[in-house]
């Protein structure tokens, strides 16, 4: 009597579990209907928009190099670099990192080793840091000029 109601109760769960049920117009046409949040879109045209912004900034990365100025565990002798050479150099961007327990302080985007070079010996002859400036082959930002892109294309 237990088997029997045991096999009842199996099978009618079996029934009842089926997990998809088939119409005639999902089988025959294929459509597939997609239930999701409107706000989704907007998410989705938001980050479409920053990828377009980014793109248009003009940048992208090529080889190249930049100077090691500093690698000290000082942290305010490598701030006040940093700010030295931010005045005198607007045009150039510093980048300050921290290799434990090294604070790295690394000066511009150059392509060409001869810029880097006449950059290295500026710093120098300038006094702004009294060791020694190293040149660093890396992955520089270089901004794209776009006349060239369009004559390319």
């Amino acid at each position: 009597m237990q088997k029997t109601i045991l096999i009842f109760f199996g099978a009618l769960f079996f029934i009842a579990a089926k997990a998809q049920t088939t119409t005639a117009d999902t089988t025959v046409t294929g459509k597939v209907t997609v239930n999701k949040d409107p706000r989704l879109d907007i998410l989705a045209k938001q980050e479409a928009d920053i990828n377009k912004a980014t793109v248009g900034l003009g940048t992208k990365a090529a080889k190249g190099y930049r100077l090691l100025v500093v690698s000290s565990n000082d942290r305010d002798y490598t701030m006040k670099i940093r700010t030295t050479l931010l005045q005198r150099f607007p045009e150039e961007k510093v980048y300050m990192s921290f290799q434990s327990p090294f604070y790295k302080l690394k000066f511009g985007n150059f392509v060409e080793k001869d810029d880097a070079e006449k950059y290295r010996k500026l710093l120098a002859s300038s006094r702004i840091v009294t060791s020694n400036i190293y040149l660093v082959p890396e992955i520089v930002e270089v901004k794209v000029d776009k006349t060239k892109d369009g004559e390319d294309n």
